[in-house]
């Protein structure tokens, strides 16, 4: 009776037994872990292009004849906006350095001075006090060329904002230059340069730099607009020789244009090279996965009969 009871729960066992020798030999599909994402970085070399206006001042005049008054007051030495067209070639360092080379340039912005001069005393003939004034016109222009570097500041909706510098070299022309003197004692203006005079252009190379802040924004992949303030000193300038219109001239006496400095507005866009890279895109491969297990039908067996 034991040995059939015990036969009988073997009988019963052996399906399970062999479906858990089945499910141990069973192995899973393995799981494809896709690569981790691929930080986005415009490396490289880029082009830049942009245009502006500049906002010009100068901190003073300055002529020989400044010397025959015993004081001499600018009043007025403004200049007109002119706009501005610079191209560019730079490198990306990383993603928040970069680098680039500009050359520019500045069109012709026209001037507008007023000196007024008092005279020694006792240089009138209807006597003190004795004054000139000297009404200026010109035109300036530029070539900028800089080295520049910038640091990005951090990305929020594709809006970068950046701060730069830049150090170089601008070559400073004066041109069209006029000068209208007129004075209270009309006859001694002539003794003190009062008269009209003009000067041919003159062009002056000098130490140039800069500081920039704006923010770019990044339209595709490979091209980012960018809208900025400059700040940039471009140094000293003059005018060629002043001489009468009759053309007499008694001595060399340029006018001096003494530390000039602008605040621009640019409008610039920036193409990195990688815009025409023609390599095929790079996808992952699809996953492979094991074939699904096979399995047998657990044996029957025949019920156990007892001999007695």
């Amino acid at each position: 009776m034991v040995r059939r009871l015990t036969l009988s729960i073997l009988a019963g066992l052996a399906p399970f037994a062999f479906s858990a020798a089945q499910a141990a030999d069973y192995s899973p599909p393995p799981v494809y872990a896709p690569p981790p994402p691929v930080e986005e970085f415009a490396g490289g070399w880029y082009l830049r292009g942009d245009i502006g206006f500049s906002n010009q001042q100068v901190d003073s005049l300055w002529n020989t004849n400044y010397n025959n008054f015993s004081s001499v007051t600018n009043v007025d030495k403004s200049f007109d906006a002119a706009p501005t067209f610079g191209i560019g070639i730079g490198y990306n360092v990383n993603d928040w350095f970069r680098v680039d080379v500009t050359g520019e340039y500045r069109a012709k912005a026209n001037f507008h001075g007023l000196d007024v001069g008092r005279l020694p005393d006792g240089s009138c003939m209807s006597g003190p006090p004795c004054y000139a004034s000297d009404r200026y016109t010109a035109s300036k222009s530029e070539w900028l060329f800089l080295l520049n570097g910038y640091v990005d500041l951090g990305t929020w909706a594709n809006i970068t904002p950046f701060i730069g510098a830049g150090i170089g070299t601008s070559r400073n022309t004066i041109s069209n230059f006029g000068d209208f003197s007129t004075c209270n004692d009309s006859s001694n203006c002539a003794g003190s340069g009062g008269s009209d005079a003009y000067a041919g252009s003159a062009s002056k190379w000098q130490f140039a730099w800069a500081l920039y802040a704006g923010v770019g924004y990044k339209v595709t992949k490979n091209t980012t607009i960018e809208f900025a303030y400059r700040y940039v000193d471009l140094g000293n300038a003059q005018s060629g020789d002043i001489a009468r219109f009759d053309g007499t001239n008694n001595y060399y006496n340029p006018t001096e244009f003494r530390h000039l400095t602008s605040h621009d507005l640019r409008l610039g866009v920036r193409m990195n090279f990688d815009a025409f890279d023609t390599r095929p895109a790079y996808y992952a491969p699809p996953p492979v996965y094991a074939p699904p297990p096979v399995y047998q039908p657990a044996p029957v067996y025949p019920p156990l009969h007892s001999k007695g």
